[in-house]
This record gives structure tokens, sequence and C-alpha cells, in this order.
């Protein structure tokens, strides 16, 4: 239901009993191919993504963070399409979240009030109901009273949770993650990868921590922006490991 009708609800964190992805959060990737800084990123790639929880691995530079930006429409290829939802993400804006590695570099306000409505107002919905949304999802999310709480005051782990918080405020079908745990603690860590289990959207994250992947329902390990590998998590992870010690062992060698 769009955000700005009557009768929608604020998104809550709930427990998901099914492994089914929300149609919107279907994404797809035909012929794509991209280059920056006279680099070739992608050469004709082509992807159909489905599943609910999907992992990225691979190395520096590999693409991954590209790969998500592509699908947020923060990045335009040169040649090909990438469509979330069956809509091309050139021509319309796709429901979708994005969470950063660095929360300074996402977070736009002063306070976290203010941050997480503006995912809301940003959707055309009143200042005071968007404020009243703000705090009922705050307060689900054992962060009441938090309104007026500066951001800058915040520890990362925190800073982090407001992002989270922020990006569902609209309700996107389909939640991007590029490296999202990378400067957090153990405990916070534990706590935000609990709430991601719980959510029904569809979630594609991009991280070298590949026990966060373990569970995922899909794998891809990405390698100079061709997918060396594709499919169950395990398997892939495991392949993955493999060549990245086999890599070290003929360079001690050498």
């Amino acid at each position: 239901m769009p955000s700005g009708q009557p009768g929608y609800q604020v998104p809550m964190v709930k427990v998901v009993d099914s492994c089914a992805a929300r149609p919107g959060g279907h994404v797809v990737f035909e012929g794509v191919a991209l280059s920056r800084g006279g680099r070739p990123v992608f050469d004709g790639l082509s992807l159909t993504l489905e599943e609910r929880r999907i992992g990225l691995i691979g190395n520096n530079g590999s693409g991954k963070s590209t790969l998500l930006r592509l699908i947020a429409g923060l990045v335009q290829p040169d040649a090909g399409q990438v469509r979330v939802g069956g809509a091309d993400v050139a021509r319309e804006r796709p429901n979708t979240g994005f969470l950063f590695q660095n929360p300074d570099h996402q977070i736009l306000f002063p306070t976290v009030g203010e941050e997480v409505a503006f995912g809301l107002t940003a959707r055309g919905i009143d200042q005071k109901t968007a404020d009243a949304r703000s705090e009922a999802l705050l307060a689900s999310n054992g962060c009441a009273g938090w309104e007026k709480r500066a951001v800058h005051e915040l520890s990362e782990g925190q800073k982090q949770l407001v992002c989270l918080i922020a990006v569902l405020s609209p309700d996107p079908d389909l939640l991007l993650l590029d490296e999202p745990f990378s400067s957090l603690d153990l405990p916070t860590r534990y706590d935000l990868s609990h709430r991601l289990d719980a959510l029904d959207q569809t979630i594609i994250m991009a991280s070298h921590d590949l026990e966060l992947l373990a569970d995922f329902d899909r794998v891809l390990w990405l390698e100079a922006g061709r997918v060396r590998g594709d499919g169950p998590a395990d398997s892939v992870i495991g392949a993955y490991r493999a060549h990245v010690r086999a890599g070290l062992d003929k360079a001690r060698s050498a």
C-alpha cells in the first residue's frame, strides 16, 4: 500500500515465518555494462535475484558495492537494464532502503526524530503524521524517547540502528546493505543481525564477514565484476575460502 494513502502501517520488526521474498524486491540485471574512471566494472552482467536473503562476497574492488548502487538507482549503467519489482530503475525510483557501511555518511539531520521522519516526508507524508510514525517506530525498536537526541552523541552502534530504522520507515520492499557491521562491536553486531533476521523485506548484503551470510538463501561470489560463484551459502562460501587459502599458500611458497 502506498505510504500516502489512509491505512498505511508503520513497519514493525517482526518474526518472519515464510522464506518467500516480496515481489517488489525481485531484481533483474539484463546485459549490464558499466565503466568507472575508464575501467570496466561490469560487462554484460545478467542476473535474476529473487530469494529473500542474498549475500555478496568477494575481494575489495570486485564490484559488490557498485552492484548494490546499481540496484538502488544511485549509479546508472552504460548499457543494459536493471529492474526492481519489474520497473526500470533508470525511469522509476525503486522501493529500496540502503544502509551504508559508515552511518556518518548516511545521516542527514541533527536529531534522531528528524532523521527517521525524513524517509516518510520524502514519500509525501505530512510532517505531523511523519513525526508520529517516527515516534512509534522508534518505540517499537527499543528507542522510545530518542526523538530529540542529538545524533552526534550516539555510539556507532546506536547510529547504525537509527539508520536502519530510518531506511525502514517508508517500508521498502528491498533492503540493500553494504558492509553494515564493519565498525561495530560484537554485541551490537549480534543485535542488529537479529533485527535483520526478523524483517520480511528482501535483503541483499555485501559483507566480508562470511559468518553473517552462512544462513542466507543464496550467495554470489564476485571477482573483477564477474560472478565467480552463485548458489547455496555453504558451497559458495566454502569455495571462496578455499580460493583465498590457495592464493595465500601460493604467495608464501613463491
